[in-house]
């Protein structure tokens, strides 16, 4: 079995049951503006990823391998927001209040849409998650099992929220995982660092993380 060079040891490949997820590059996490920046974070460090991103994207593209987007939203009527997601955060501006892109995190709202240089394709499944994890409350796991995935490649946002959480819940549900790791961000470097070492500690607990020159040269020579 081929194998992409990765931490804490190589990941066992299988390009024919591999997919690629990217997790919330939305607007409202990454422009100046949006919810991110309101919390008080610098969101020029989410969106210095982007070419990493846009060329791991490219690379499962030419391969003819799945690429999968999630959003992190919710209905405009609030009814998937419980309370006490809404409560936390930036007192004076909330998810569901109206932003400058619109209203925060809501389905359908500009700030919400996933940055035009990372924009799904047609024909790439797109989740709409009103959680941390994608599989909470989405149809993500019954529609990697129709198309027989069993690895999922990470990218996104931000590290040791969205995309940890998600990766927690794949590795729970038997799918094998690996990070991108110039490929995802956190508003707090210090929170990457430590959400890479909790992913790969103790012989890959959760996952791999691997570079993106080395899972490009992997599923380009598949």
């Amino acid at each position: 079995m081929a194998g992409i060079k990765a931490e804490p040891f190589a990941f066992p490949v299988k390009h024919d049951e591999l997919a690629l997820i990217v997790i919330d590059m939305q607007r409202d996490f990454a422009e100046p503006g949006g919810f991110g920046a309101s919390l008080g974070n610098d969101v020029s460090r989410i969106t210095r990823i982007v070419p990493d991103v846009k060329r791991l994207i490219q690379g499962f593209r030419n391969a003819g391998l799945p690429v999968i987007h999630t959003m992190e939203c919710h209905r405009p009527d609030l009814s998937d927001l419980p309370p006490a997601k809404r409560d936390r955060g930036n007192p004076s501006l909330r998810i569901g209040d109206e932003g400058p892109m619109g209203r925060i995190l809501i389905s359908g709202e500009p700030g919400t849409a996933i940055l035009p240089e990372l924009a799904p394709v047609k024909g790439e499944i797109i989740i709409e998650k009103p959680g941390k994890g994608a599989f909470y409350a989405t149809e993500l796991g019954a529609m990697l099992k129709q198309k027989g995935i069993s690895q999922l490649v990470f990218a996104g946002v931000t590290t040791e929220v969205c995309v940890q959480t998600t990766m927690r819940e794949a590795n729970d549900r038997g799918y094998e995982c690996l990070l991108a790791e110039e490929a995802t961000e956190s508003y707090f470097p210090e929170f990457k660092a430590a959400a890479i070492a909790m992913i790969r500690a103790q012989g890959a607990i959760v996952g791999w993380t691997a570079h993106v020159d080395d899972i490009l040269e992997s599923i380009a020579n598949a």
